[in-house]
C-alpha cells in the first residue's frame, strides 16, 4: 500500500510539471489591437470623414490633429497641416499619437468607435513631395486680437501634444463658450477677462477648453 501511495504521488507530480509550460503558454497570449476600421470610425465621428477638412477650428483633417502635434509627430514630413495630407499619411501620424498618448486623445469618438488596445498596424504612408519651408511668423501684437462672438468649439477633442493649464477660478468653461460670450454674460469685456486669466488660457484668447475654470 505505501508502494503503491508513493508511485501516484510521483506520478501525479509529473503530470503537473508538464502541464504547467502550456497553461502558462495559453494565458500569456498576444496583447489585442484594435480592428482596421478603428480609424475610419473615429474620423466619422471627429469630422464626418472628411480626411481634408479646415473648418478655422484649430484643428485639420479626418482625425482633428492640431498644428503642433502634426508638427511633434512627424506631419509636416507629408503636408503642412493634416488637411493636405492622404487619409493613410494621417493615420500613420495618428498611429504615433496613439502610441505615445493612447486612445485617450480622441477621448469621445475613441468610445464610440470601439477603440481598444494597440492602434492596428498599418503599410508605411506613401511619401509626400516635400513642403517648402515655412516663413518666420510675424511677431504678435500687443493687442492681441479679439476672439471671435460665436464660434465652434470642440469639446471633443484633447488638445493633443500640449499641456493644458485647469486653473482655478469661479466659472468652468462649458462646451460651446467663446471668451467673448462668457465676458458679455459676466458684465466685462473679453479683453479684461484675458487679461486675468492669461496664464490659463495661454496665447490665444481664441481658443479655450472645456472644463478650464476661468475668473471671473
Amino acid at each position: 500500500m505505501a508502494v503503491n501511495a508513493k508511485y501516484r504521488q510521483t506520478a501525479l507530480l509529473a503530470g503537473a510539471a508538464a502541464l504547467t509550460p502550456l497553461a502558462l503558454l495559453a494565458a500569456a497570449g498576444p496583447a489585442k489591437a484594435a480592428d482596421s476600421g478603428v480609424w475610419d470610425r473615429i474620423a466619422r465621428c471627429e469630422s464626418g470623414g472628411n480626411w481634408h477638412i479646415n473648418t478655422g477650428n484649430g484643428y485639420y483633417g479626418g482625425l482633428q490633429f492640431s498644428a503642433g502635434t502634426w508638427r511633434a509627430y512627424g506631419g509636416t514630413a507629408y503636408a503642412a497641416t493634416a488637411a493636405g495630407a492622404s487619409r493613410e499619411q494621417q493615420i500613420a501620424v495618428a498611429t504615433k499619437v496613439q502610441r505615445s498618448q493612447g486612445w485617450g486623445a480622441w477621448p469621445t469618438c475613441s468610445a464610440r468607435a470601439g477603440a481598444y488596445g494597440s492602434a492596428p498596424g498599418g503599410g508605411s504612408a506613401p511619401a509626400a513631395r516635400k513642403a517648402p519651408k515655412a516663413s518666420k511668423p510675424a511677431k504678435p501684437s500687443n493687442a492681441a486680437k479679439a476672439p471671435a462672438a460665436s464660434g465652434h468649439s470642440t469639446p471633443r477633442h484633447s488638445d493633443r501634444g500640449h499641456q493644458r493649464v485647469e486653473g482655478h477660478g469661479n466659472y468652468r468653461v462649458r462646451p460651446g463658450d467663446t471668451l467673448s460670450r462668457i465676458a458679455a454674460d459676466h458684465g466685462t469685456s473679453w479683453k479684461k477677462l484675458y487679461a486675468v486669466n492669461a496664464s490659463v488660457i495661454g496665447a490665444d484668447p481664441n481658443l479655450i477648453h472645456p472644463g478650464q475654470r476661468l475668473s471671473v
